[in-house]
């Protein structure tokens, strides 16, 4: 194999590609691997792991056809070291040649060695706005649970089908977000399926990083095992997941009795500055309270090491006066995913959860159970 190209485009081409890349390789003791392909002048850069595969494409200037596997770390890191302008590549049987300018890296290659590649759904796709798209796993991807060993399924996020378009939901049981996309077909009436939330937060990745273009699509297919989502260049094929998925009708309820409507940007902001308090603290969970009533509501976070934060804020408040406290993390989450400039708080009991979200920004929830304090 053997190819020059620009370093910018190559770089961002491995870090794409490598992203997918499993900490741990199969290859005995090296370092995970990248699989470099060059056919013609298309360069194609394959990372993966065993649930999630991604496949990054650019324009070089080709010279000699090849595929070789080099460890992923290393190449991204030797490639991002050299200066901009043109590198050229070199690879065999046994090692490969990086060099730019007056720089020049060797690096064993694996021998025969493959790496995990996953089945391509035959069925036919559809494609998605790139854009609508990305900005709703921005705001339901966070609420996924990050370690699978609890409860593997709530590591997806569900992507449903409803009478209306699109359902995305995702959930680690402590929070819930969801959002509709009202007119988005993506799945078959009444059909669903469980895809990892660190695929889809790849994909969206992807989005905002490219240019923000209102017409770009995603294309999607899938099986009963993968799914694939292709932008730009770049395809990504994960595993599904298996697992039931709580029903987010039921846990809506249809009418709260007290609602508190408040400043989105200045509800965080202060949200910001009480939880200084707790960023020395042993436990990071130190609950923030939030005592509503009449004129607005007052954040307060009390920890025995560092002391005590408080702060008002104004806002408009329907109800009796109540308390409720919630992991500060959890409740900035929600509150940094809505675009209305009007954050809007509804609670029914503070021993149940709450419901946040924007004044006009219907098509989006975020659920949140509270913390018990004494």
């Amino acid at each position: 194999m053997r190819f020059r190209a620009d370093r910018d485009t190559l770089l961002e081409t491995l870090v794409t590609a490598s992203r997918a890349s499993a900490s741990r390789s199969a290859l005995s003791g090296a370092a995970p691997g990248l699989q470099i392909t060059l056919r013609s002048n298309v360069l194609e850069a394959v990372g993966s792991d065993p649930d999630l595969v991604i496949e990054a494409r650019c324009e070089v200037a080709g010279e000699q056809d090849g595929t070789v596997l080099v460890p992923t770390r290393l190449v991204t890191d030797i490639v991002r070291s050299f200066e901009s302008g043109a590198v050229s590549v070199a690879g065999g049987e046994e090692e490969a040649r990086f060099s730019a300018g007056r720089a020049e890296f060797v690096v064993r290659v694996a021998a025969g060695a493959e790496i995990t590649r996953l089945s391509s759904p035959e069925t036919s796709g559809i494609d998605l706005p790139a854009v609508t798209f990305a900005d709703g796993l921005r705001q339901v991807v966070r609420a996924a649970l990050a370690d699978d060993s609890r409860a593997p399924q709530l590591t997806a996020v569900q992507m449903q089908a409803t009478e209306k378009g699109l359902r995305l939901v995702a959930t680690d049981s402590y929070r819930l977000a969801f959002r509709d996309f009202e007119g988005m077909s993506a799945l078959e009436e009444g059909s669903q399926v469980l895809v990892p939330a660190k695929a889809l937060g790849e994909v969206q990745r992807l989005v905002s990083q490219a240019k923000d273009d209102q017409d770009e699509m995603i294309g999607f297919r899938h099986s009963d095992l993968d799914a694939v989502f292709d932008l730009d260049g770049v395809r990504i094929t994960t595993r599904l997941v298996r697992g039931q998925f709580p029903d987010v009708d039921r846990l809506v309820p249809s009418s709260y009795a007290y609602r508190l409507r408040v400043s989105r940007e200045d509800f965080a902001s202060a949200l910001r500055r009480v939880r200084l308090l707790v960023r020395d603290s042993k436990d990071i969970t130190t609950p923030v309270r939030l005592s509503f009533r009449e004129g607005g509501v007052e954040l307060q976070v009390l920890t025995p090491e560092s002391g005590r934060a408080v702060e008002a804020l104004e806002g408009e408040f329907s109800g009796e006066d109540i308390m409720i406290a919630f992991n500060p993390g959890y409740l900035l989450d929600g509150v940094e995913a809505l675009r209305s400039d009007l954050l809007v708080i509804e609670v029914n009991d503070p021993g149940k959860p709450a419901l946040l979200r924007g004044e006009g920004e219907d098509e989006y929830r975020y659920l949140l159970m509270p913390v018990k304090v004494s």
